[in-house]
């Protein structure tokens, strides 16, 4: 195959040294923030009593739904139209709901589900066309610590928001906090510009259902990305939901207190942060392998629990747990884009965002009752298990010791 050299040439440089990735970074930032922020704005308005927990919850689950909605029809979109309009029209659209959101508080309950799941879809609608993006503003030999960079700023995010939130709400109420998310919405939407890799315009457009079928088959192409993107739903929707669920309950029966909880999720998002800054530069030999290794590492986090092993372990585990959720974050995004064919980037990662978040929920659901029937203790044994063995069968799967695809043809010259 003929490699194309239309694509951005390496940069001296680190990446975020270069405006247009620089401006992409900040689209990205500002989107994390107006997503994780808004959650504990709305926990805010049911602590100053114009929003019912019940109202809460709906809110919040219209929101998801259309996230989980818009994620395919994201992907579909961005690789047939230009994935910078994508990025877009989705923030605008979360940016104009967000008002219509606010201005629902206190008043109706239906209004708000309606506008949280305009944002959500404008959530969703974005998440693939950025990964795209990526590969088409960045030179492929610095995607690595691009990826490092992006990732970064979401744990930077999710460390900040809760705080920053809090910090604001003394001077403002929950509909003004509203409204400053739909300005960093339109700041997303606004900020990006285009790159120089966009794949070639299709000379004829198929249905949309073909298209999504022509993910699907460039998805099984890559067998390590099938095997990976399994093992990564597993550690999700089990180890992931088990800790969220059980985590505060042996906080508070263990420790009897709920700074255990505060300080094993800070030292999650701090162990992330170092993750994706080891990451951003280190790229050793069988690096899929090794980022599969740090995707079973999360079996710490459920096994912290079981027994009361002391606060510090706790913390300790959590830390080493996020430094190996980024161990597997950064090269997993990173060769995706090297090794997906171009045009076919955007639906094959919101395969990725749709089952890693899309079994999410029903892990959540489940734990809890799971753990009234087996016992807590056992519910996390089997969980951590599970989060081991998921990663380990998927590093027997073709390509996955480097995640990449032994093909005669191959995309990873030319995207």
């Amino acid at each position: 195959m003929t490699p194309n050299t239309s694509g951005p040439l390496r940069s001296r440089h680190s990446p975020l040294l270069q405006p247009t990735f620089a401006r992409l970074w900040c689209a990205t930032t500002a989107s994390g923030l107006a997503t994780w922020a808004m959650p504990f704005i709305l926990g805010l308005a049911v602590l100053h009593g114009s929003l019912t927990a019940v109202g809460l919850g709906l809110v919040l689950a219209t929101r998801t739904a259309g996230f989980l909605v818009a994620v395919p029809l994201g992907g579909l979109l961005a690789d047939r139209y230009s994935r910078r309009s994508v990025v877009l029209w989705s923030g605008l659209a979360a940016a104009i709901a967000t008002p219509v959101l606010a201005a629902g508080l206190g008043t109706s309950v239906t209004l708000m589900a309606v506008a949280a799941a305009v944002v959500g879809v404008g959530q969703g609608a974005c998440r693939p066309a950025f990964q795209a993006l990526t590969a088409e503003v960045v030179a492929p030999d610095d995607r690595q610590q691009a990826n490092a960079a992006l990732t970064f700023s979401v744990r930077g995010v999710t460390f900040l928001a809760p705080g920053l939130t809090a910090l604001l709400a003394t001077v403002t109420g929950p509909q003004t906090l509203l409204l400053i998310t739909g300005g960093l919405w339109l700041a997303a939407a606004l900020l990006p510009r285009a790159g120089t890799a966009a794949p070639s315009p299709r000379p004829a457009r198929a249905p949309f259902h073909v298209e999504f079928v022509e993910g699907l088959t460039e998805a099984r192409r890559h067998t390590w990305f099938l095997a990976g993107l399994g093992a990564l739903t597993v550690v999700i929707a089990l180890g992931y939901s088990s800790t969220s669920v059980l985590l505060p309950l042996a906080s508070g029966d263990h420790y009897g207190t709920e700074a255990v909880l505060a300080g094993a999720l800070t030292a999650y998002t701090g162990g992330a942060l170092i993750g994706a800054l080891l990451v951003s530069r280190w790229k050793p030999q069988a690096q899929g392998w090794w980022a599969l290794f740090g995707l079973g590492l999360y079996a710490l986090a459920p096994l912290s629990l079981v027994f009361p092993v002391g606060a510090v372990w706790v913390f300790a585990a959590y830390a080493i747990v996020g430094l190996g959720v980024e161990l597997f974050n950064v090269p997993w995004f990173t060769a995706a884009q090297r090794e997906v064919a171009p045009d076919k980037l955007a639906r094959v990662s919101s395969l990725d965002f749709l089952f890693a978040y899309g079994f999410a929920p029903v892990g959540l659901a489940l734990i809890a009752p799971a753990a009234q029937a087996f016992g807590p203790q056992n519910v996390l044994l089997a969980c951590a298990a599970l989060c081991v063995l998921a990663p380990a069968l998927a590093a027997l799967a073709p390509g996955a010791r480097d995640f990449r695809t032994r093909r005669a043809q191959t995309f990873s010259s030319g995207n």
